[in-house]
């Protein structure tokens, strides 16, 4: 099994002929993702080509691609200006998932872009996120598919390149993954850990999770609670930005320390305190997991 996207996973692209939603869509359609439309307003009726000579119908609204294609996943590779009302504009359609891989898109229009997903029962992964991953199955956005596997260990993280280090060292030891999510790092998103924590709880392919926070908010102490006041299976844990300075804003527009509950030290405390297996080294990753699997 997997959760958030896989077999069934029908998938239009926002922003298919621009130069990112073009690379990708190859990247997806080779990975073997049932793209089945892509939109830009004032080409529909053109025709993406994928590899092997596919093509991908080009539809000028999400609205006119989910009635031609019964499309009922959405990735948004559409510029910050524009992203936050393409993702209303799926979530109209009734798409059940929006990935929106943008970055830059102002707070504002996200907590509006949020707040109508919401009150249609959409999910919104992302925004600043690199997708989901389920391994043999699809790939909706941007993490590389050639460093998955299929497996027991369900991954999900705010930062894209450690979930990228996390998961090799998992394949190269041979531990393969249910579902990598990456949640994105921006100071609003749609989709946090413990929304995803419960989907693997209810995934019964799921062994052992890999959970991977960063400094700022409290979103990790929250998961943390949660994991020891509801899941029966393994977590391990890391925490990036444990050098981090003092008063310094790291990385992701979301990783602002306000006092002490934002720090590396004060997230890992409550790992620990919560059952979870904290990893001081991305590598080190792969021994807790293994230790927990064969517990």
């Amino acid at each position: 099994m997997a959760i958030l996207v896989g077999d069934d996973t029908r998938l239009v692209v926002q922003g298919i002929t621009g130069r990112d939603g073009s690379f990708h869509t190859l990247q997806m359609m080779e990975y073997g993702t049932a793209v089945v439309a892509g939109v830009t307003p004032g080409k529909g009726g053109q025709t993406f080509e994928g590899p092997d000579g596919a093509g991908v119908p080009i539809f000028n609204s999400v609205d006119e691609a989910v009635a031609e294609t019964g499309a009922n996943t959405s990735v948004v590779y559409v510029p910050p200006a524009f992203a936050a009302s393409a993702i209303e504009e799926a979530v109209d359609a009734e798409i059940s998932l929006v990935v929106a891989i943008t970055e830059g898109i102002p707070v504002q229009d996200m907590a509006r872009a949020h707040a109508f997903a919401r009150d249609h029962g959409a999910r919104v992964l992302g925004p600043n996120c690199p997708g989901v991953i389920s391994p043999g199955k699809a790939k909706v956005g941007i993490i590389p598919g050639n460093i998955v596997t299929p497996g027991p260990v369900g991954v999900i993280s705010r930062s894209g390149t450690l979930t990228y280090e996390a998961v090799v060292h998992l394949t190269n030891a041979g531990v393969g993954q249910t579902t990598c999510v990456g949640i994105g790092g921006d100071t609003l998103i749609g989709t946090n850990f413990v929304d995803v924590l419960e989907a693997f709880a209810d995934d019964g392919d799921t062994e052992a999770i890999v959970m991977i926070g960063e400094i700022g908010g409290t979103d990790e102490q929250e998961a943390a609670q949660w994991v020891q006041e509801n899941l029966d299976i393994p977590v391990v844990g890391f925490i990036a930005g444990q050098t981090a300075p003092p008063g310094r804003r790291m990385g992701h527009a979301g990783a602002i320390i306000s006092g002490s509950s934002g720090t590396a030290e004060e997230k890992m405390k409550a790992f620990e305190e919560s059952g979870i297996a904290v990893a001081k080294r991305p590598v080190d990753i792969v021994g807790l997991i293994q230790s927990a699997l064969s517990a």
